[in-house]
């Protein structure tokens, strides 16, 4: 079992490497996100980085916030664990990014020196930021906000912030703890306000009523009460920032003495300060940014406040039927914003249940229908009409055109490497699928109705098709004698495999 195991870890290992792309040493910041946990409480056989936020896995969202809000030049590394591998391609191999193995989940204090292990002998002179993998709300823009506060302020480490506003009990986050106001004798502290450390729920839970909590800061002695810790808003973001070989020597110092046994990453804060280091803190300007997800019903909030962030980009700009019921993916609602900008007006309509996705390319006019699904590299032409219940999906590598004008009714399923030209209707029960080695064509000012089906055809402009099942035909423009356009209609293959059915 034990050479199983190695065997594993080493494929593990081989296969992270070969996604991993060389980071620079010089880089004046590195950015390390912890995505290495399963998350037990999500109670899903996904790992906990892999849920989604508005179309896209959590730790995709937060490397590229943390990419973009550390600026051009910066490292990333993400240290993986529980399903190491599914999590790595999910991310993907990008320049300046490396994936670390934590292959045992015994705490975040031993997730940071993982990642830390990327570089050469943990050898880094940059600065260093963490974030935890469960943050998908996280913004380039938070990111790059405190990234400036730790740069201008003289100090060692820094810790984001956040305020919790509901019920104390409902607090599971860790506490900042800060020194009091004034000492047990009413005289005011010189040091009051400062960081004394991170105390997590769960050994504030498990401290007596009886007995104060007692921690020691700059050669003094701060008493508290458990319910005094308890009802603390101010919580943990689990976001960090360090000079990097302070990091790295101090690192090591962590144990496990804690309700959880494992290294805690925040008890760095209590070292530094017992090393006479510079601690000092930031605060969220939005508590949305820097939520975090343990259950199913944390995700589900957050992805509300994604949905009514996208509402309130667009709903001045184009119809939603219903704002909470919707998907527009974030490239599709950064193309609708530039169109926005060339001052023409819009005029896109999004039906209630629509679904949007990120390969999709809309035009002026376009209307996508109630409960209709876009999936892939679509490209609606001006006016485009699609109606309820319409399904439009393509292959990565494959492209789906619709021409201006053109109208796909109720129900339809069209899909694949496909072309469909101007002012084409194609009615409900239609079926219109094109593969790799056969495309199909559609030209301009067809119609295609009743229950037809067309597989890797070319139809000719101005036909009418009705009730036919081409499957790798042309369909030419046939003009009859009086001017007309002959009709297509009842076109329907040879049986096959008559000689399997019998009567019963």
């Amino acid at each position: 079992m034990a050479t199983q195991t190695n065997e594993a870890r080493s494929d593990i290992l081989t296969s992270l490497e070969g996604l991993s792309s060389p980071l620079d040493p010089a880089a004046p910041s590195t950015a390390i996100i912890l995505a290495a946990g399963h998350g037990k409480r999500i109670r899903s056989e996904t790992a906990k980085t892999l849920h989604e936020i508005w179309g896209r896995p959590t730790v995709v969202r937060e490397a590229e916030a943390a990419r973009l809000g550390l600026g051009p030049g910066s490292n990333l590394v993400i240290v993986v664990g529980i399903q190491a591998l599914e999590v790595a391609r999910a991310a993907g191999r990008r320049e300046g990014r490396a994936f670390a193995y934590q292959a045992e989940q015994i705490g975040t204090g031993d997730a940071v020196r993982v990642g830390l292990n990327v570089f050469p002998n943990g050898d880094y002179r940059g600065n260093i930021y963490i974030f935890p993998g469960d943050m998908g709300l996280l913004t380039a823009a938070a990111v790059s906000r405190f990234r400036e506060q730790f740069e201008s302020q003289d100090t060692d480490m820094m810790v984001l912030t956040g305020i919790y506003d509901g019920a104390p009990a409902d607090n599971f986050y860790g506490r900042i703890v800060r020194v009091p106001e004034r000492d047990a004798s009413g005289q005011p502290l010189e040091d009051a306000g400062q960081v004394i450390e991170i105390k997590e729920c769960k050994d504030i839970l498990r401290l007596s009523d009886d007995a104060p909590y007692e921690v020691e800061h700059r050669g003094r002695v701060h008493r508290f009460s458990r319910q005094e810790l308890i009802e603390i808003r101010e919580f943990n973001t689990s976001v960090y920032a360090f000079k990097g070989p302070l990091l790295k020597a101090h690192i090591d110092e962590l144990t496990a003495e804690n309700a959880q046994g494992e290294i805690y990453f925040t008890d760095l804060i209590h070292l530094f300060n017992q090393h006479g280091l510079v601690v000092r803190d930031a605060q969220a300007v939005d508590n949305d940014v820097v939520l975090a997800f343990n259950v199913k019903s944390e995700l589900k909030q957050m992805q509300a406040i994604a949905r009514r962030q996208v509402y309130e980009r667009l709903k001045d700009i184009v119809t939603l039927q219903d704002e909470e019921d919707f998907y527009v993916a974030d490239e599709v609602v950064a193309q609708i914003e530039e169109m926005d900008r060339e001052g023409v007006p819009l005029d896109i309509f999004i039906g209630q249940g629509a679904w949007v996705g990120p390969g999709v390319r809309l035009s002026r006019g376009v209307h996508v229908g109630h409960r209709s699904v876009l999936g892939g590299n679509i490209l609606l032409g001006r006016g485009v009409q699609i109606r309820e219940n319409v399904s439009l999906s393509t292959y990565a590598h494959q492209t789906l055109k619709v021409g201006d004008f053109s109208e796909i009714l109720e129900g339809n399923i069209i899909k694949g490497n496909l072309e469909i030209g101007s002012n084409t209707r194609i009615e409900s029960r239609v079926n219109v699928t094109g593969s790799d080695e056969h495309p199909t064509r559609i030209g301009n000012c067809v119609t295609i109705k009743g229950t037809s089906y067309l597989f890797g055809s070319i139809v000719e402009d101005d036909l009418l098709i009705e009730h036919s099942v081409l499957i790798r035909k042309r369909a030419e423009r046939v003009v009859k004698k009086d001017g007309s356009i002959q009709p297509i209609r009842y076109v329907l293959p040879q049986p096959d495999g008559l000689d399997s059915i019998q009567n019963l």
